[in-house]
């Protein structure tokens, strides 16, 4: 689809600043042919209501529906691949494209790894750090 991207984007484009200029002539052409003040008349002067979307031809708005859409078409086909939304499929593949093969010194896994296995270090137990700390700095204190 990447290689039609760019022929729809281009034509898209020309079509759009096509149905853009045809707007303007259109509307500079119905202001241009009002009958002006100056001109004897009979009747009241009407001037054509040129700012609603129903007052263009049909084919200037159907050519502009027609850019809209082959440009849209254009800029989805050329835009990269969608990544994932899941925070487990994105982290795993974090994991796998950075990460590989790197280990900690402690012997752990860098990263994400652990969200795809599911093998998740428990929480750091406070209380028994601090007790085998204090049995340390006794154990040194005696010595």
């Amino acid at each position: 689809m990447a290689a039609l991207a760019r022929p729809f984007f281009f034509l898209g484009s020309l079509l759009l600043l096509h149905a853009a200029y045809s707007a303007h002539e259109y509307t500079t052409l119905l202001t241009h042919t009002a009958p002006s003040s100056s001109s004897p008349s009979t009747q009241p002067l009407t001037v054509p209501q040129t700012s609603s979307l129903s007052s263009l031809p049909l084919d200037i708005t159907l050519e502009t529906i027609a850019s809209v859409i082959l440009l849209c078409v254009a800029i989805v086909g050329a835009s990269e691949e969608l990544k994932p939304i899941s925070w487990r499929a994105w982290a795993g593949q974090i994991e796998q494209n950075t990460l590989e093969g790197k280990v900690k010194e402690g012997g752990q896994d860098e990263g994400f790894g652990w969200l795809d296995t599911g093998k998740r270090r428990g929480f750091l137990d406070i209380r028994a750090q601090r007790r085998d700390f204090a049995e340390w700095a006794k154990g040194n204190q005696n010595t």
